[in-house]
């Protein structure tokens, strides 16, 4: 058994001024922007968002400019398992979480929990 649900918004920029990017989608979507100073987060900016509502951050992608949403679990083999099962792919791991496709096409990431009231809010999973 384990538990997900729809832990964000990313927002893919194909952009070589991530900072005018960050700048312009904090401007427009109302939200101070949080910085980390740890490497690995150097192509990732988010929001400083209320610990219950979802995560929203910006990120520097070589693809071309989309909206993607990630979904948060505190099983992430068992739910890229349940999400294959309904017709997603693997596309590929990066650090922590898995990249992922569904049916119509659109690219996801299943990341581990994110928010505060995950554990009380999370759909729950058999198998």
């Amino acid at each position: 058994m384990h538990k997900s649900r729809l832990a964000g918004l990313i927002i893919d920029c194909q952009t070589e001024n991530l900072d005018q990017a960050v700048e312009f989608w904090s401007q427009a979507l109302g939200y101070a922007i949080k910085p980390s100073t740890a490497p690995e987060d150097q192509n990732y900016v988010p929001f400083a968002t209320k610990p219950e509502d979802l995560h929203i951050e910006v990120q520097k992608v070589e693809h071309p400019s989309r909206v993607h949403i990630d979904i948060e679990t505190d099983d992430i083999e068992a739910e890229v398992r349940r999400l294959e099962q309904l017709g997603a792919k693997r596309l590929r791991q990066v650090q922590t979480w898995w990249v992922m496709e569904a049916p119509t096409g659109h690219r996801f990431c299943v990341v581990r929990p994110q928010r505060a009231n995950f554990a009380e809010e999370a759909n729950q999973w058999q198998g």
